[in-house]
This record gives structure tokens, C-alpha cells and sequence, in this order.
């Protein structure tokens, strides 16, 4: 598959991905190479793993980011509870020393985390490392050494090598520095918002039930909303939301009724301050200009 193949199956999925972005995903999937995206939040980052995992017909495996993320969470952990109970009954039976202890410390009672679990799948599946920024530094460390070498070291166990590679798909929304040695590891591209062009054809894959007309206004705008002094632009599904809202209240067009658009604005504006900036006056002007 070329990467005008994948860009191609990812549209039959509903995601519509731009030639960037496609000869990344082809480029990391040929070479074997995890990919990370960068970019604001709400351009559709998550969903090129999601998309991807279903373009591919392959199993999309997620390890969400956060801080104090360690490799417990990440990696394995061991079932201690079945470990107790076996102890308990083994020693009811009269049975110690190391036959127990091998047993415990088997593969029978490690328990796969994401990134464990990504490497131990018979067919590749799509990892997607959401939010790496919002981890600590610390827990790249530990991520390095699945991304360099696909396999993990358990010391009871000693190193667990990758049944098939995964296709990684790393996201960050910029919160923090991404150490170089990571950035080095990975391809690269940044995830901007789409242009009016390709937001529209998003709308069409996703709500084709719109018209155009609509669309069009929609799509507009959005775009001028992403241009005013806001604390959280609205990305891709909060537009997508937004067209489901008019659609569900019968609004065919955004200057007919200045009350309904105001109160659609939930679906675009999710702060306080961002909602009281946007008064219906700024709204309509915005609705005036989006044709």
C-alpha cells in the first residue's frame, strides 16, 4: 500500500487526511518507525491512530497519559492477589521453596499493561501513546526502551521481545519539552487545524446529511470563532458537534435565528470566560462573515 492508498483508506473511515500526514503514516508503517504528532488540541491526533487501526483491520491498543504515569501502569505489573491466593493454597498443600515461586513469577500471572501488550500481539497492531507530554520525564526512560529495541525487560522473567512490531503513534499538544532522544527515535509532523477546504470535506465525510449551503456557513463559521482571543479553540468534533446541534434544532441557516445559534454555542465554547466573550452580537457578526 502506497500512501496514496492510505490516504485514500482513511477516507473510506471518515477521516480525511492531508498529503502530509499520509506519507508520514506511510513512511512509519513501511519503516517501522513511531510516529509522533504534535499540535493544539482538538485537530484530530487521536483519531489518526483510531482511523489507522481500522484502515489497517488491525487492534488499536491506548496507553493514556498522565503525570506519575510509571511502568507499572505502563508496562506490567504482577497479579499479587493470585499470587497471595496461590501461596495460601500451595502452602495449605504442603508445598514451598522455588516450584511456588516459579510458579507465581510465570507468565500466567503477569499482567499486560498497553505497552506490553503492544509487542506480544501475533498480528501488529496500531499503539497509540496519547498525550506524552503529560507524563513525566522520568517515564520516557522507560519508553525509550520498547520504542529502540520493541521489547521489555522483567526481571523475573529476564526480556520479553516483540511478537510483531507495532505501529506507534505518539501525540503531544505541546504542554511540555519532549526530550531529544525521544524526538530522535520518532518521525515527525505537525497536526495543524485543516483549512477551509479540508474541514469542509470532514463535515461531508461525517455529516453528508448537511447541506450545502450550511456546510458552508458551518465550516466558516468555526474558522472565524478559531480567529478570536479564545482560551480553548474549538477543534474538529466540537465543530462536528456543532453541526449536529443546528441539524437537531432544524436550523438551515445561521443568521435566521440569533437566541438557537447563541445557545449551540455549548458545543463550540467550553469555558466560561470564552462563552461570555461571544455574545450573540459577536456571533452574528461571525455568522454574517461565514458565508
Amino acid at each position: 500500500m502506497n500512501w496514496t492508498d492510505l490516504q485514500t483508506a482513511l477516507g473510506a473511515q471518515g477521516y480525511v487526511a492531508s498529503s502530509d500526514l499520509s506519507v508520514a503514516l506511510h513512511l512509519a508503517i513501511s519503516l517501522e518507525r513511531p510516529l509522533l504528532l504534535e499540535g493544539a488540541a482538538g485537530v484530530g491526533k487521536t483519531e489518526v491512530a483510531r482511523t489507522l487501526s481500522l484502515a489497517q483491520n488491525t487492534k488499536l491498543i491506548r496507553l493514556q497519559c498522565y503525570e506519575g504515569l510509571d511502568a507499572s501502569q505502563a508496562i506490567y505489573e504482577w497479579n499479587y492477589q493470585r499470587q497471595l491466593l496461590t501461596i495460601r493454597s500451595a502452602a495449605e498443600h504442603g508445598e514451598t521453596g522455588k516450584s511456588v515461586e516459579d510458579r507465581i513469577f510465570s507468565r500466567d500471572f503477569l499482567l499486560e499493561r498497553p505497552l506490553l501488550a503492544a509487542i506480544t500481539q501475533d498480528v501488529p497492531p496500531v499503539l497509540l501513546i496519547d498525550e506524552i507530554d503529560r507524563a513525566d520525564e522520568e517515564f520516557e526512560a522507560y519508553l525509550l526502551e520498547v520504542l529502540s529495541d520493541y521489547q521489555v525487560s522483567v526481571p523475573e522473567l529476564g526480556t520479553i521481545t516483540a511478537t510483531s512490531k507495532p505501529i506507534v503513534i505518539l501525540t503531544s499538544n505541546g504542554t511540555r519539552d519532549l526530550s531529544d532522544a525521544l524526538r530522535r527515535r520518532c518521525l515527525y509532523t505537525y497536526v495543524d487545524y485543516p483549512d477551509r477546504r479540508t474541514e469542509l470535506a470532514i463535515l461531508k465525510a461525517r455529516c453528508p446529511q448537511v447541506e450545502n449551503r450550511l456546510s458552508d456557513q458551518i465550516i466558516g463559521f468555526v474558522q472565524k470563532l478559531r480567529e478570536e482571543e479564545l482560551e480553548k479553540r474549538p477543534g474538529i468534533a466540537e465543530m462536528l458537534d456543532f453541526a449536529a446541534a443546528l441539524m437537531g434544532l432544524g436550523i438551515a441557516d445561521l443568521t435566521d435565528d440569533p437566541a438557537v445559534l447563541q445557545s449551540t454555542l455549548t458545543t463550540l465554547l467550553k469555558t466560561q470566560t470564552d462563552q461570555a466573550q461571544i455574545s450573540t452580537e459577536v456571533a452574528q457578526r461571525l455568522a454574517g462573515k461565514a458565508a
